[in-house]
């Protein structure tokens, strides 16, 4: 298996895990596309691998459909010499944060400083231009965005979704989507059940982000839910390097199953006033992070 099947097959094993989705789920290769932005191909040779592993089951004329997600671990899919597309991206990750990186570097500086081929760099520089905070310069190299990078602009990035995020749901336009909720609410169980112990921080983070997004989704505004999402893309690489707190995203978990509770009680307003205290809750917790 080449390192690109691998990196698929183990952001597929993460979503798998992140959405919860239950034994016998149909993953087709064309829904796969929008969450890998990826070609079919890979995609269907990740699938095979997956297969292989016991964790898909293929039916004829049908497709991949969900056998065991436990069947095996990320961990086992990723290289040994911590050379995986998902290790050097979050090197990176690191990297710039700690303003090691500077805003504009070439391709070769960054294949000699992770040892890496271009082939596998474009592939990481490619994941990192779809989130956000890198992109393409018109001649030679690559220029980073702005990221959420000081303590300042941490607190900051609370106070805009605490303004914004209750406001959606207080939105005329808000609809309760019974289908999207009852989706967040089986992700919430499965942190509640148990996988909060089990999860690593980036699949955490990625349930906790789905949680605000979904919400934000509901609110009717376009320009909301892609604020809200725009958000997590620059939070996603501060949250990556904080230690991982259990109990933190045990009392996180907890309230958002009282926010989802008061939602399908059509209780609206609580449900707003809940999560106002969640996001000003979340940024006092951690208003003296050491994390820069």
């Amino acid at each position: 298996m080449n390192e690109l099947h691998r990196n698929l097959s183990e952001r597929i094993l993460r979503h798998i895990r992140t959405a919860d989705l239950p034994e016998g789920a149909h993953l087709t290769e064309q829904s796969l596309q929008a969450l890998l932005g990826t070609s079919r191909q890979p995609i269907r040779s990740a699938l095979a691998h997956l297969e292989t592993r016991g964790v898909l089951e293929r039916i004829p004329n049908k497709g991949f459909f969900l056998r065991d997600p436990s069947a095996v671990d990320v961990e086992e899919l990723q290289p040994g010499n911590g050379q995986s597309d998902e290790a050097i991206y979050l090197r990176i990750a690191e990297e710039k944060l700690a303003r090691i990186l500077p805003d504009k570097v070439s391709e070769n500086d960054l294949m000699r400083r992770y040892n890496i081929s271009r082939l596998q760099l474009r592939r990481i520089l490619t994941r990192i231009a779809g989130e956000g905070w890198i992109e393409r310069n018109e001649g030679r190299g690559w220029t980073f965005a702005s990221l959420i990078d000081s303590l300042e602009a941490y607190r900051e990035s609370y106070d805009l979704r605490r303004m914004l995020e209750p406001q959606g749901l207080r939105s005329a336009d808000f609809r309760l989507d019974v289908k999207l909720l009852s989706g967040l609410r089986r992700q919430q169980e499965l942190l509640r059940d148990g996988g909060w112990k089990t999860l690593g921080q980036m699949d955490l983070f990625e349930t906790n982000s789905a949680f605000h997004e979904g919400l934000a989704q509901m609110s009717g505004n376009r320009f909301l839910h892609s604020t809200i999402a725009r958000m997590n893309q620059l939070r996603r690489l501060v949250e990556y390097r904080q230690t991982l707190d259990r109990d933190r995203v045990r009392s996180q978990n907890a309230e958002h199953l009282e926010i989802i509770d008061a939602l399908e009680a059509e209780e609206v307003e609580t449900a707003a006033e809940l999560l106002e205290a969640h996001i000003g809750g979340a940024k006092a917790r951690k208003a003296n992070a050491e994390i820069f």
